[in-house]
C-alpha cells in the first residue's frame, strides 16, 4: 500500500493535485516554512512526539485548516509522532465556511454536538479515531500546556501573543483571512484557495522533514 493510499479517496486526489503545485510556493514563503522544518523536535534521533499548536485569533478558520493539513501531510509522508492541535486567543466557533471548504477537499466531517461552539468529528482515513474539532483558547484541553511549538497563523494572533506560555518555539506562518470574502460571490472560491494554499505548504514542510528522518 502506498503512503497516501490510506487517505480517503477524494482527499487523496486533492493531495495529489497540491503536490503538483509545490513549485508555486514563492521562495520567500519557503524560507518561512523552513523554520518549521528545522524544529529541533524533527531531528532523526528524537524520542518523543512533536507537538504543534496552530494559533489564530478566534480558532475559527486558518488554525483549524493548518492543524488538519499538518496531520494529513505527516501521514502522507509517514512522519511519525506528530501531534497537531489548534487554538485561539479567544474561543468562538469553527466557522461553517471553513468546514465546507475542508469537506470539498475530501475530509469527512460530521456534527458531534451543536450549539454556539459546535463540536465536529473529522476523519482523513477510513479507520481512524475521529478528531474532535471545535474552537478553544490555545492553552485549553486537549491542547498541551508545555513542550510544544506554537505556530501563529494570523498577524492578529501574532501581535496579541508575543509570548506563548509553555511553548518551546514560536513561529509565525501567517495566512490571509478568508473571512474577507464572507457573503460575497467569491466566498467559496476564496475559502477553497486558502485551504489549498495551506495544504500545499504543509505538504511542502513534511516532504522536507520526511527526507531527513
Amino acid at each position: 500500500m502506498s503512503k497516501h493510499s490510506q487517505l480517503l479517496p477524494e482527499l487523496r486526489e486533492f493531495v495529489a493535485g497540491r503536490l503538483g503545485e509545490l513549485e508555486q510556493i514563492p521562495q520567500a514563503r519557503r524560507a518561512l516554512l523552513d523554520v518549521l522544518v528545522d524544529l529541533p523536535g524533527f531531528s532523526s534521533d528524537r524520542h518523543r512526539p512533536v507537538r504543534l499548536v496552530f494559533i489564530c485569533t478566534h480558532n475559527s478558520r486558518r488554525s483549524h485548516m493548518a492543524q488538519l493539513w499538518a496531520l494529513v501531510a505527516a501521514r502522507h509522508f509517514s512522519v511519525p509522532g506528530v501531534e497537531a492541535t489548534s487554538g485561539g486567543t479567544e474561543a468562538t466557533a469553527f466557522n461553517p465556511r471553513a468546514v465546507a471548504a475542508l469537506r470539498r477537499a475530501g475530509f469527512a466531517i460530521e456534527f458531534f454536538s451543536d450549539g454556539k461552539n459546535p463540536v465536529y468529528e473529522v476523519w482523513y482515513e477510513p479507520e481512524m479515531e475521529p478528531i474532535q474539532a471545535f474552537s478553544k483558547i490555545y492553552d485549553e484541553p486537549p491542547n498541551p500546556k508545555e513542550g510544544f511549538a506554537a505556530i501563529m497563523t494570523c498577524s492578529a494572533a501574532d501581535a496579541a501573543c508575543p509570548v506563548v506560555f509553555g511553548a518551546d518555539e514560536r513561529i509565525v506562518i501567517a495566512y490571509d483571512d478568508p473571512k474577507e470574502a464572507d457573503g460575497t460571490e467569491q466566498e467559496a472560491a476564496v475559502y477553497d484557495e486558502r485551504c489549498a494554499q495551506i495544504a500545499r505548504e504543509m505538504l511542502n514542510v513534511f516532504s522536507k522533514i520526511a527526507g531527513r528522518i
